[in-house]
């Protein structure tokens, strides 16, 4: 225990970069200064704030920025005069236009070519060594060449043809040509340009880190000026790492701890600075502010050279021409209060190993009393030792919406090292629980819910994703992986799997009734339920001590909601988290929930479905004596036309029978028309005929009269539902 408290009161930790490879050639800092680096703040987002503060004489302030990093200078930097005087101007020099930059602007990774570069550096000097000898002259084009296939006997399917290149050079006043398949080598006879290509090369090789820019700050006023200079560069994302210690009960006060871990790249030391942690998601990019831009033009120089005037009748004007009219930062969150460091070492532990001699149980009890006893008794790796182990000295403040954690002293971060620091040491609400998604627990555990820790974030601060160590009964008992956990915000951490608990889950799909939702001049607005049901059922193997299963549901789909919601529900973006409550001496328990969603649609009132719920409609408890009575007519001139209506299909089925009948017989007739032997049965037939067309006429005059008597109650059912309007009251659920 006195050995753990030493260790862990350390508030920095350096660990050697072991996983960096360096380069023979030494890579220059983000930015040199005769200023002295006082400030760094590094976010999560590929960026680090730096500052920088002293004296200077004269009145030119000179930064030397890796070429790298430039751009992101330009677009940061500010300069503060702390006394007297102001920046004039910064100027630095221009990024270099030459043949080598257009000819390497070919290269690009996966692009380019050996064409490509010569025809860009036209004009330049060169000598090509070929299979023919040697060329040499200035480069006056490169041409795409391409070259037919040879003659074959037609038994072979036709080559392709050759692709190839013709280079053409300017010696004294000859053009000399050859093709490009010929080259075997080129070489510059400007030493300069050659530079320039290794120069250029050496910059991409390392993205500008052996490259540097003098930017040059001019200031006014009196001769010694006292600056803060600030600037943001490119600099790794700090990682953070948590431990949860889960309190001895499994639920209850538990302990939250933070670590993040900085890494130094910016190629000098970080030597007694106020280290900045900001948390959160703000935004960053590139932007080119180094590299001169041409704006193409038109070019209206045959315009100008072709201008001629037109020959035009002048006018007088009477009028006089009259003449045409260009968040505050978010104040400083409450501070955390994070403690303090436990520097106390007991006399025997300052003692050097080899002058302690190790004295039995009882004489140390007798020594140091009950307490120590106790003390011996407990876990080494306890909640409350392990919040004495770690004091973290950092002040959290709120800005802009982000979380930033300052440490109150100052940090070495030698370059090429990193360094882990304590931000995080605060109790928690937390418990020990099991949760079961579908698909369970991985590969071969299927039906197995995790065991997890859930905690609750009561800082006022966000923490980043990050690993989560998980302590319990004072030893390591596994670990798990934190998405982002915002302030007043629960987390729920897998970090181990319970084997012991075995989860299923039925799915029922159905559809509920439909449900009259208004009714309105005749048109009727319903609603039907879809509606999912899934009951989970979990059984333990052992534990009967009761227990708690939390479940995590998806939604059945986008517009699916829970009819009823168990106690304790709690919602998630794309699910439901609910529990599975075990009583002690058990060992299953079960839930069901119900997903549904309405789906409406509307209806005529002369449509079958209409009826029925007219019907309901009308015996609703709660409509008023004078609704009902002037529903009722309705729903007796509808089940009146719904009468005529079977009527009518009766008749016209019946009909319809009787016409095929009909046009049957027609057809056997004129089969039998010339045939004289089948008298008798054409007469049988055209009696048949006569009766067929005879029930027919009357059945049609049913038809006419039943079709005018439901018009009539079709128009009088209209005159009714003329200005009716009904929204009955939403069931009771």
């Amino acid at each position: 225990m006195m050995r753990l408290s030493r260790w862990s009161s350390l508030l920095l930790v350096a660990l050697a970069s072991t996983g960096c490879s360096h380069d023979s050639r030494s890579r220059f800092p983000s930015a040199e200064s005769p200023l002295e680096l006082e400030r760094v703040v590094l976010y999560r987002n590929g960026i680090g704030y730096f500052e920088r503060s002293g004296t200077i004489d004269g009145n030119v302030l000179t930064l030397k920025v890796r070429k790298d990093q430039i751009n992101d200078l330009l677009k940061s930097l500010t300069v503060v005069e702390r006394k007297s005087g102001r920046a004039v101007s910064v100027s630095m020099p221009l990024d270099p236009q030459s043949w080598a930059n257009a000819a390497l602007a070919t290269l690009q990774p996966g692009r380019g070519n050996l064409a490509e570069v010569l025809d860009a550096l036209r004009g330049t000097e060169v000598t090509l060594s070929t299979s023919d000898g040697t060329l040499s002259g200035r480069i006056v084009m490169v041409e795409p060449l391409e070259e037919a296939p040879s003659e074959t006997n037609g038994l072979r399917p036709m080559p392709a043809p050759t692709r190839d290149h013709r280079i053409t050079l300017l010696e004294g006043d000859a053009l000399r040509v050859t093709k490009l398949s010929r080259v075997k080598g080129v070489r510059f006879s400007d030493g300069d340009l050659a530079m320039q290509f290794g120069r250029t090369l050496d910059a991409s090789a390392g993205e500008g880190m052996f490259q540097q820019v003098q930017v040059s700050i001019r200031l006014e006023g009196a001769s010694s000026h006292d600056l803060l200079v600030s600037y943001v560069a490119a600099a790794p994302m700090w990682k953070p790492t948590y431990r949860v210690v889960l309190p001895k009960a499994g639920k209850g006060t538990a302990l939250l701890q933070g670590w993040a871990v900085v890494d130094n790249t910016s190629g000098e030391d970080w030597s007694q600075v106020a280290l900045g942690l900001t948390s959160g998601a703000p935004i960053a990019f590139r932007y080119d502010l180094h590299t001169p831009r041409d704006v193409a033009r038109s070019d209206l120089t045959e315009v100008g050279v072709h201008r001629q005037a037109a020959v035009m009748m002048g006018e007088t004007s009477y009028e006089e021409a009259e003449a045409e009219p260009m968040a505050p930062a978010g104040a400083a969150a409450p501070s955390v209060a994070w403690g303090a460091f436990n520097n106390e070492t007991d006399e025997a532990e300052a003692k050097p190993r080899a002058d302690r001699r190790p004295e039995p149980r009882k004489k140390l009890a007798e020594a140091y009393g009950e307490a120590l006893e106790d003390r011996l008794d407990r876990p080494a790796l306890d909640l409350e030792s392990l919040r004495r182990s770690t004091q973290s000295q950092a002040r959290a403040s709120a800005v802009s919406g982000l979380t930033r954690f300052d440490l109150e002293g100052k940090v070495t971060v030698p370059e090429g090292t990193s360094t882990m620091v304590a931000i995080v040491n605060s109790e928690v609400e937390g418990e020990e629980t099991f949760l079961f998604r579908p698909g369970g627990a991985g590969l071969g555990y299927e039906a197995n819910p995790y065991r997890v820790v859930r905690f609750k974030n009561t800082t006022p601060f966000v923490l980043e994703p990050g690993p989560i160590s998980i302590f319990a009964g004072g030893s390591f008992v596994g670990e798990g992986l934190s998405e982002t956990v915002g302030a007043g915000s629960s987390a729920t951490v897998p970090f181990a799997v319970e084997t012991g608990l075995m989860v299923s889950s039925v799915n029922k799909d159905d559809r509920e009734s439909m449900q009259l939702v208004k009714l309105s001049r005749g048109v009727l607005e319903v609603e039907q339920f879809a509606r999912r049901t899934t009951t989970y059922t979990v059984k333990a193997q052992t534990l009967d001590t009761g227990f708690t299963l939390l479940v995590r549901h998806p939604k059945t789909g986008f517009n699916y909601e829970l009819s009823e919601r168990p106690e304790g529900t709690e919602d998630l973006i794309d699910g439901y988290l609910v529990k599975v409550t075990v009583a002690p001496g058990q060992r299953e328990g079960s839930l069901t929930l119900r997903e549904q969603t309405p789906s409406r649609t509307t209806l005529s009132i002369w449509s079958k479905p209409a009826l029925e719920l007219l019907e309901k409609l009308l015996i609703h408890v709660e409509l008023t004596p004078e609704l009902k009575k002037r529903l009722q007519p309705i729903v007796d001139g509808r089940r009146e036309i719904g009468r005529l209506d079977e009527q009518l299909e009766g008749l016209t089925q019946k009909r319809n029978q009787l016409d095929q009948r009909s046009n049957e017989l027609r057809e056997n007739l004129r089969s039998i028309e010339k045939n004289q032997q089948a008298t008798p049965q054409r007469q049988k037939w055209t009696r048949q005929l006569d009766e067929f067309t005879s029930e027919g006429n009357k059945l049609g005059a049913q038809l006419a009269e039943l079709e005018a008597k439901r018009l009539d109650k079709r128009m009088e059912l209209e005159d009714l539902l003329q200005g009716l309007e009904v929204e009955p009251p939403k069931p009771k659920k």
